[in-house]
């Protein structure tokens, strides 16, 4: 994988415009939607059992995201999911918080065991917990992994069947036999609520136009955290470098991606 690679899939984004259909967490929906709309997608937010497999039809991408879980959530995450899984429409899951309760650790497991995901997007310790190797979450924050990164996302993947994507200081994307490293990013995304949905995010509308869902997530990961990178320099704290990020997201150019995405392969087993 390369820069123009990165560059190539989000010039397909904004030339397609795909619509990215969200079931997400209630305190970050709304960034999740402009940062959708940022990235050069266009987002639905349609969580009712009532009408989601009927709305992810329309979609490019379907975006699950357990942060605020509910039964009814996690119903209609289900229909969506399953309907989509009948029309090849790729899924993204966020299990925000597995580990920290049984109830977030069993929906993932659950949502895991009932849809095809072509990327699960979380934490370390989310993806220690799902991998079964060990992760400690703490609210919805990864308290670590017991062993090396590399290899606690590798059997994750190879586990489930999904493309991992592992955010940390270097975020970690595999399939279980590619592994790429993204290093773009800034500390202060730890900072803010909410940027690891908005990855996921940006994660669906890469995944919408590129098959190939290791190259679809390195990309995505690396836009985002080359905007978070150009953001920082704009921001006096937190709340202003949430401003930053969005508009930065918006006006990331593919040249610019081309010169900074910071992506390599470094396996292939």
């Amino acid at each position: 994988m390369n820069q123009k690679t990165c560059a190539d899939i989000l010039a397909r984004v904004r030339s397609k415009r795909p619509l990215i259909h969200h079931i997400t967490n209630s305190v970050t929906i709304n960034d999740c939607a402009n940062v959708t709309i940022a990235a050069g997608a266009a987002p639905v937010m349609a969580a009712a059992p009532e009408e989601a497999a009927e709305m992810v039809a329309a979609a490019g991408a379907l975006v699950l995201n357990i942060g605020t879980l509910s039964r009814e959530q996690v119903e209609a995450m289900l229909l969506a999911g399953m309907r989509a899984n009948e029309l090849g429409i790729p899924v993204v899951l966020d299990p925000v918080g597995a580990g920290a309760t049984r109830l977030r650790t069993e929906s993932a497991l659950r949502l895991l065991d009932r849809i095809d995901v072509a990327v699960l997007k979380g934490n370390a310790g989310e993806i220690g917990t799902i991998a079964g190797t060990g992760g400690t979450v703490r609210g919805v924050d990864s308290g670590g992994i017991a062993g090396d990164p590399v290899d606690t996302a590798r059997e994750c993947a190879r586990t489930t069947g999904a493309v991992v994507a592992m955010s940390g200081a270097a975020d970690i994307v595999t399939d279980g036999r590619r592994i790429v490293l993204v290093e773009n990013g800034t500390p202060l995304m730890g900072q803010l609520s909410g940027t690891g949905c908005m990855a996921a995010s940006v994660t669906g509308a890469f995944a919408a136009v590129e098959r190939d869902r290791v190259l679809a997530a390195a990309a995505a990961l690396a836009a985002f955290g080359r905007a978070g990178e150009r953001a920082a320099g704009e921001a006096r704290g937190p709340y202003s470098f949430r401003t930053a990020l969005i508009d930065e997201v918006f006006t990331l150019t593919g040249n610019d991606l081309a010169e900074h995405a910071r992506v390599r392969t470094i396996d292939d087993l």
